[in-house]
């Protein structure tokens, strides 16, 4: 695996969050592009070279808090940059003499068909990252025509997002320890129009976010305009818990959740039903043993668990334990279009960007998270020729030279 120095972005952070005292005398939040305190930006969305340039634009735009909540990581924060670096270790081999004059990037997922494999994931709250928030990544979504999958945490409830997108969205689902307020999560996300709901399973409580604990020293702002009585609690402010009694509610993933749990969340659940955080091949074969529709490859983005397994890396175990019964989408550390095409050739369907396309929206609102699309289909159009690879279904396994397990 990828040694210690692949955490020197993460460090780079920390030295950056340590200098920020300078950010508390700023008197408001800088989302205008002219302020005096933001760096001036590209000549516009389009001009950012690639999607990593947008993270150093979101920096900028953002109070310290609001940035250290998309940056951190757990502990050491090594598993995030573990997760974009386990990239590297996996290479792609070219074939010549195939006509790639017509691409086909499309990918068919459950009835519906997408002209690229990647979708936005969910990320919760993204009022704090530009004003619009959701609706912003909506309506850049329905430009792209990308699917999008929304946070049960998110700023925006998810009737107004499915009005703004203008096609049903993916419904991601922390399920509580209430079952009273699952089921009325589950119920309006699907009246709404929601055509998946995606339970998540990799946010246990008790997670140790130390770059977004110095963020929030450094940042002495009163936040009450992103947080009502400067709370934090997700459930008690989100608008998907909004009208519900939350009081019995204590853990946004249940600590006792078990297979059963799965088996009733499957008998509430009418749509398709995904599992978001799964990422050994044992727990896949119980998935799909237990009748889900979906399985997505995630370690929320290094946010909650330091177990520096790379999503990459747990791929090619969960694929194969899914024995193409239900598709296996991926998320974590995807920054490239070749990231793209080697998630695709060891066994993803689809594959997921969450920070990126906060990035994008912090830097630049829509516009922002449509440069970000561009660039990811602009790159995997430009590896597809290169490999030798006219559609999506041509990518295969024979495409890639996997190095991870002898690093």
């Amino acid at each position: 695996m990828p040694s210690a120095g692949s955490s020197s972005a993460r460090r780079r952070l920390l030295r950056y969050l340590a200098a920020l005292p300078a950010w508390a005398a700023v008197p408001e939040l800088a989302w205008t592009q002219g302020s005096s305190a933001v760096p001036a930006p590209p000549a516009g969305a389009s001009s950012v070279l690639n999607v990593m340039e947008f993270e150093a634009l979101a920096r900028a735009a953002l109070p310290p808090a609001h940035f250290g909540y998309i940056a951190t990581g757990a502990d050491d924060d090594r598993t995030v940059s573990i997760n974009h670096e386990a990239f590297s270790h996996v290479e792609i081999r070219s074939r010549r003499f195939v006509d790639v004059s017509h691409l086909d990037m499309s990918v068919g997922l459950f009835g519906a068909r997408w002209p690229m494999p990647v979708y936005l994931s969910a990320v919760s709250s993204q009022r704090a990252f530009h004003p619009e928030g959701e609706l912003a990544t909506a309506r850049a979504a329905a430009s792209r025509s990308a699917l999008m999958m929304l946070s049960n945490a998110s700023s925006t409830a998810v009737e107004p997002v499915i009005a703004a997108r203008g096609a049903p969205v993916w419904m991601q689902l922390y399920a509580t320890d209430d079952w009273a307020v699952t089921s009325a999560v589950v119920r309006r996300a699907e009246k709404a129009g929601a055509t998946a709901i995606v339970l998540t399973v990799d946010n246990m409580p008790g997670r140790n976010n130390e770059t977004l604990q110095r963020a929030m020293l450094a940042d002495k702002r009163t936040c009450t305009d992103c947080h009502v009585g400067n709370s934090h609690d997700q459930i008690r402010k989100a608008p998907m818990w909004a009208g519900l009694d939350v009081s019995k509610v204590k853990e946004a993933t249940p600590s006792a959740i078990t297979w059963d749990f799965l088996t009733r969340v499957r008998q509430l659940v009418t749509v398709k039903l995904l599992v978001k955080g799964i990422v050994t091949g044992e727990d896949a074969k119980l998935c799909v043993a237990r009748g889900v529709d979906g399985i997505i490859v995630s370690n929320h983005g290094g946010r909650n668990e330091e177990t520096l397994r790379s999503t990459i890396e747990c791929l090619p175990e969960v694929a194969a334990a899914a024995k193409g019964k239900v598709p296996v989408l991926l998320d974590g550390g995807v920054r490239r279009g070749t990231d793209v095409f080697k998630a695709l050739a060891m066994g993803a369907t689809a594959v997921g960007i969450g920070r990126p396309q906060v990035w994008g929206l912090a830097a630049f609102g829509q516009p922002g998270v449509e440069a970000v699309l561009d660039i990811y289909a602009r790159e995997l159009r430009v590896i597809m020729r290169q490999a030798g690879t006219p559609s999506i279904t041509a990518i295969s396994p024979d495409h890639i030279v996997n190095k991870l397990s002898a690093s």
